[in-house]
């Protein structure tokens, strides 16, 4: 049985990228987490409005079903932005990690703005960023560098997903 992963991290960061990625290396169902969002929320980031705690509600309940009903591992693209969302996800699965994907606010902007087929308004990055309280420090979470190559990245969240990897091996999740 594999752990239950979250890839997280604020819009523009790569999280369906590296989500499919390491779904694909690690043979588990992959979750798209904006694909759970309601229309009028959905609605609402199209027309630039950020999400509220209320919005977001419903979502995450929903995603906490979905992690519940795949109980031999799976990977969920999640932004995951605030402690209180993470918690409510590692209370439906309690040995949840969780990827955070860390980029700047340029970055970000450049990646959502460059995204024709999204529903999410480039507007809102700064919202996601003013949002963000940062995983790091909690349990179950490795911080990866965004600006790497998706094949680096995937590799190295594999190799601390893996119950073989000697744990002196293992990135630290504080890592810089």
């Amino acid at each position: 049985m594999k752990p239950p992963v979250v890839v997280m991290g604020v819009a523009g960061c790569g999280k369906s990228s590296l989500g499919a990625a390491l779904a694909q290396a690690e043979q588990v169902p992959l979750i798209e987490g904006d694909d759970h969002h309601s229309q009028a929320s959905r609605d609402k980031m199209q027309q630039g409005t950020a999400l509220t705690d209320a919005d977001r509600q419903g979502w995450l309940q929903t995603l906490g079903q979905l992690l519940q009903a795949q109980p031999a591992g799976v990977v969920l693209t999640c932004s995951a932005l605030k402690k209180a969302y993470r918690d409510q996800l590692r209370q439906a699965r309690p040995d949840l990690r969780f990827v955070f994907l860390d980029i700047d606010r340029q970055a970000a902007g450049e990646r959502v703005a460059s995204r024709a087929s999204h529903f999410f308004s480039s507007t809102l990055v700064d919202s996601q960023f003013a949002t963000l309280e940062s995983p790091l420090g909690e349990a179950g979470v490795l911080r990866v560098d965004a600006l790497r190559p998706l094949a680096e990245l995937q590799a190295q969240v594999s190799a601390w997903l893996s119950p073989t990897t000697p744990a002196a091996l293992q990135p630290n999740p504080e890592n810089a």
